[in-house]
């Protein structure tokens, strides 16, 4: 119950969970624009001032499962909370710190906060109407890619107008008033599954998406045919192998390996994976694009602000497209709402590598884009929703949001060697290799939406036409969500 005595409306609750959301997209995108800012202000340079977002990352991918899962276990809102409340530490942190090594520590801490994502779903599951389930989960997770674009268009006017430090106390007052909030006004999901924390499975996840992680980051600078590549490569397989077998045996497991077998659920994971190959590469390539001086033979010269400024469009097409995403899933399902929202946004990364020549193509590339985002985030996340029965929400929701990073690494790393091959000795890369960037992530799209054509189908409420809750068309879906078996037919 709420600390007022009686469950707060649905509306108030989705309100503060949106805050925490917003907040903590913010800060995932709020430094790429300013790095070199940064670099200089920390004293630091080009390769060491990455580990800014790369710290973020790591301990994001490692934090949100296990977030998810306590969330499960001891109560999704006590966790907002603490989410909440490790991100404003971060954030104090990092508007205080003056060297690297401080802002690196501040970026770990702020990471603990990705376990807003999986618990937001889960509190939206437990505490909403069920017709209204749908529609809140594709508007926060629309939101996720908003707060992103956001983030790339209010940092240079931040660091215009104030300094660097005000990338973090704006945020650290949001964080402050949202947790406050998500305290006294959110209610204490009454969902729970019992059991304690698997930390073996636990460490062994975070052994292997470090090893991945720093292997794919710095890829670049190390060389990938480098032997400190290549060993932490080798030693992430044999660490994912021994974590599987590990979660696989455990009565009590950190992620669910039957879950993460059913086919709605590893489907939508996969597209998931591919989504974030291109949705961060873009994120951290487009504004160095546009911030090129035309005298390159391609760019516009823009500032940290105009090429923000650039970027709006998405912004905006990304949250007025996740608005609509749910109700649009309900007359024609979640399914085909992912597959399209996908070939949108190949679309728009298509026109960014074929035509980029002015900036009114630019802004179309970009509304185009974002429209895609706000369609494929709202979608995957009702898939993933629906393909698991509620208690198992936080760590699949969770799981689903870590892919995404995980591939965001992947394609950030990919992307910059692609880029930058061929680099003369300004150090300046070809337009070619933009173009031949923008390609390959084009190609990720639409190898995602391939991926989601094997998400199965959910057959509909023929009176609302409204999608159950777990019911799926595959048995072992059927069986791990406790649903109803539903026949082949098509929808």
């Amino acid at each position: 119950m709420s600390t007022t005595g009686r469950r707060a409306h649905h509306q108030v609750t989705f309100a503060v969970l949106a805050t925490g959301v917003i907040a903590f997209a913010l800060l995932q995108s709020l430094v790429t624009p300013v790095l070199p800012t940064l670099e200089a202000a920390l004293g630091t340079n080009q390769s060491d001032v990455t580990w800014v977002l790369t710290a973020y990352l790591l301990s994001a991918s490692i934090s949100t499962p296990v977030l998810g899962r306590l969330g499960d276990m001891r109560g999704k809102k006590r966790m907002f909370v603490l989410a909440l409340s490790a991100l404003a530490l971060g954030c104090l942190i990092a508007a205080l710190a003056t060297d690297l090594t401080v802002m690196i520590i501040a970026r770990v801490v702020q990471g603990i906060g990705g376990g807003v994502l999986p618990l937001a779903f889960g509190i939206i599951r437990d505490e909403f109407p069920r017709e209204k389930v749908a529609g809140a989960v594709g508007a926060i997770s629309a939101l996720i890619a908003v707060g992103a674009g956001v983030g790339l268009v209010v940092a240079g006017p931040i660091v215009d107008a104030l300094s660097y430090h005000w990338l973090f106390w704006l945020p650290l007052i949001v964080l402050v008033l949202a947790a406050l909030a998500a305290q006294f006004l959110v209610p204490e999901s009454p969902v729970r599954t019992a059991g304690s924390i698997n930390w073996p499975a636990a460490l062994l996840l975070s052994a292997w998406l470090v090893a991945l992680l720093l292997a794919l980051s710095q890829a670049p600078s190390w060389g990938w045919g480098s032997a400190s590549v290549l060993g932490l490569l080798a030693a992430a397989v044999v660490l994912a192998v021994l974590w599987v077998v590990v979660e696989s045996r455990s009565a009590q497991p950190l992620i669910d390996m039957r879950m993460m077998r059913v086919r709605a659920v590893w489907a939508t994971n996969l597209v998931a994976l591919l989504f974030g190959v291109a949705m961060y590469a873009a994120f951290a390539f487009l504004p160095q694009f546009l911030q090129t001086p035309s005298a390159a033979g391609y760019g516009f010269g823009s500032t940290v602000t105009a090429s923000g400024l650039l970027m709006l469009p998405q912004t905006i097409a990304s949250f007025l497209l996740g608005l609509v995403s749910g109700t649009l899933a309900q007359r024609i399902g979640s399914k085909l709402v992912l597959v399209i929202g996908t070939l949108v946004s190949a679309a728009g990364y298509l026109v960014f590598a074929l035509a980029h020549d002015s900036q009114t193509e630019v802004l179309i590339g970009s509304t185009v884009m974002g429209a895609g985002f706000g369609l494929a985030f709202a979608a995957m996340s009702n898939l993933i929703v629906a393909a698991v029965e509620p208690s198992q929400t936080g760590v699949a929701s969770g799981m689903n949001a870590n892919i995404r990073t995980i591939g965001g690494s992947i394609g950030a790393a990919v992307m910059a060697s692609v880029v930058t091959a061929g680099a003369g000795p300004t150090g300046v890369p070809p337009e070619s290799g933009y173009t031949h960037g923008f390609l390959m992530l084009t190609g990720a799209l639409v190898l995602a939406a391939l991926a989601a054509l094997l998400i199965p189908a959910v057959r509909r409420d023929p009176q609302t036409h409204a999608e159950p809750d777990v019911e799926l068309r595959h048995p072992e879906a059927a069986l791990v969500a406790g649903g109803t078996l539903v026949g082949d037919e098509p929808e």
